[in-house]
């Protein structure tokens, strides 16, 4: 099909955009773009394009504004129950880390997780996929993490690729099993730092290439952080993980500066995520890598804390950015990629145009999808947004209301 009457076609052509040339939308007026079967064929003007193609089926965009589908790099979809309680605590003035280290957080969630079957973690995670969708992610990067032993950590990464194989999001599976300290291991850190990297990745690989043998193996994420994982542990971990042929990503300087984004350069992780307290050293180590910093500005905001990701400073340095929405059932139960967006230009001082590319190109590349998704280029995926909006800007400066009206996802339209 021919979409065309394209008030503003946001392409993102030319790839990952580092540093000041974040924003470059690539922007084509009263634009068009060709589907044929589940991949772009061409992209123009709207009076070029039917020109070439006048035989094709039409969709009519009517003057709205056309972009490719939000790409999400960092999420927690999967988990059971919910921690509703714990926000009233927050508001009571119990801090993030003090309730983690009285046994709630993430660790209540785990629970809750290893108590709930296949059937249930797909249904409640369903859930959340199918707001995120109508919202127009159509990929998202999603982490193990709530189980925290092997049986349950591969019951998520089995939920993860049924959930993949039956739905309309693309799922990326990262297995995340140093999310937290297993409770069983609680006076003994080292010891289930052992067990990760002795046992669990060793199993990990092993299912996956069982059961996914045309697929590349999970990412493996670390939380470094105080009242989780050392830069020893992380260290330890990771390398382990990267000498087994798994791609890296970890959570880092996040509540504290442990030293966890140089780790990330030091060993080529794919991404770094959270940065909230990078230092200025880090910040150039990590412009000069290829490493993509990851902000969440959701994270902050639902932990009702002033302190943002120094976007401003990462991209004065010349690093790629990012943007997700660390969906998780603690502090940032959000589904939609635009209030990401909204958040990030008002704490994060982002316009418009560098939260979008931050929120697509730049958020394939920090999952290595950017060949194929995060810009409208032929060849790519026909992952496409039809806003009901005729101004890009809109993005950011709206929120709390989808300004999706239409999804293209393969090649089919859902219209909402």
């Amino acid at each position: 099909m021919l979409i065309y009457n394209v008030s503003q076609l946001l392409t993102l052509a030319g790839g990952p955009q580092r540093g000041s040339q974040l924003g470059d939308l690539h922007i084509i007026n009263n634009g068009a773009v060709l589907v044929q079967q589940d991949l772009i064929a061409a992209v123009g003007s709207s009076s070029e394009l039917r020109g070439r193609y006048p035989n094709e089926p039409c969709l009519d965009a009517m003057g709205s504004v056309v972009m490719p589908g939000f790409v999400d790099p960092h999420t927690h979809l999967i988990w059971a129950g919910d921690r509703s309680a714990e926000f009233e605590m927050r508001l009571q003035g119990k801090t993030y880390l003090e309730i983690l280290a009285a046994g709630g957080g993430i660790l209540s969630t785990v629970r809750a997780t290893r108590s709930a079957s296949l059937v249930d973690l797909k249904a409640q995670t369903l859930s959340r996929m199918r707001s995120m969708f109508r919202q127009g992610t159509t990929t998202a990067e999603v982490k193990t993490g709530y189980g925290l032993d092997i049986e349950t950590e591969l019951r998520l990464l089995q939920a993860i690729v049924e959930l993949n194989s039956e739905n309309l999001i693309d799922l990326v599976p990262t297995f995340m099993g140093a999310h937290a300290i297993q409770e069983e291991f609680c006076y003994n850190s080292d010891g289930y730092v052992a067990e990760l990297c002795g046992n669990m990745l060793p199993n990990v690989e092993a299912w996956w290439k069982l059961r996914c043998p045309e697929s590349p193996l999970p990412f493996v994420d670390v939380f470094c952080e105080n009242e989780a994982f050392t830069l020893q542990q992380s260290t330890k971990i990771l390398t382990a993980a990267r000498d087994m042929g798994f791609a890296l990503k970890i959570h880092a300087d996040e509540f504290a500066n442990l030293g966890g984004t140089t780790l990330a350069v030091q060993l080529g992780a794919v991404s770094a995520d959270h940065l909230v307290k990078i230092s200025p050293g880090e910040i150039r180590a990590l412009a000069n890598s290829q490493t993509v910093a990851v902000a969440l500005p959701c994270t902050p905001f639902g932990l009702a804390d002033a302190h943002y990701t120094p976007a401003k400073a990462i991209l004065e340095a010349g690093g790629v950015l990012a943007l997700a929405s660390d969906i998780n059932p603690g502090g940032a139960w959000c589904e939609s990629m635009q209030f990401v967006l909204s958040l990030a230009c008002r704490y994060m001082h982002l316009t418009p145009a560098q939260a979008i590319a931050a929120a697509t190109i730049n958020a394939a590349a920090a999952i290595r999808r950017s060949d194929s998704i995060g810009s409208l280029e032929p060849g790519k995926k026909a992952d496409i947004l039809i806003l009901n909006v005729n101004d890009y800007r809109h993005l950011g400066y709206r929120f709390g209301t989808n300004l999706v009206q239409t999804v293209v996802k393969n090649g089919i339209v859902y219209q909402f």
